[in-house]
């Protein structure tokens, strides 16, 4: 790839990745962070990487990126013994905001099975594309889709929720 592939390459995906990226870890500078990180992996890889496979590699490349983040994110928590313990209780709500209890219903899931949702519904890959990305069989992906969608469905029909 040539450095005006690499830049074509900034200007066709970054803004793809960053959706995908914000969507997930839901803060604008994290996202910014991975997207510069996952750039940056493509830099140094930029002779191996051919044009037309990069879309792939960027998005395989962010997406590890992002998992790496969150474990270190985790063993970090975990080592400081600060977890935190989210809505144990029913909650009463006095208003529904659809896009917030989404992105609260979206924000429970396993980090694997809300990547892969995201990947779907969000940004319409294919599983076989999702499969790429991941690095999970094609079954894996539709079996972590699956339990992701009736997780929100579950929580999503709860009437506290709604209401």
């Amino acid at each position: 790839m040539t450095t005006a592939d690499y830049n074509t390459c900034v200007d066709l995906y970054s803004d793809g990745l960053y959706r995908f990226l914000m969507k997930n870890v839901n803060d604008r500078d994290k996202a910014k962070d991975l997207v510069q990180e996952t750039f940056a992996k493509l830099w140094t890889k930029v002779e191996e990487v051919a044009f037309d496979k990069a879309k792939s590699y960027i998005f395989t490349a962010g997406y590890h990126t992002m998992i790496d983040q969150i474990r270190k994110e985790k063993r970090h928590r975990d080592y400081n013994h600060h977890e935190m313990h989210v809505g144990t209780g029913s909650t009463s709500r006095q208003y529904s905001d659809l896009n917030e209890i989404l992105h609260e219903a979206l924000d429970r899931l396993p980090p694997v099975q809300k990547s892969v949702i995201m990947l779907r519904d969000y940004e319409g890959y294919s599983y076989e594309e999702i499969e790429k990305i991941t690095g999970l069989n094609e079954s894996q992906v539709k079996v972590y889709i699956y339990r992701g969608r009736l997780a929100l469905k579950e929580y999503l029909v709860k009437m506290e929720y709604v209401v």
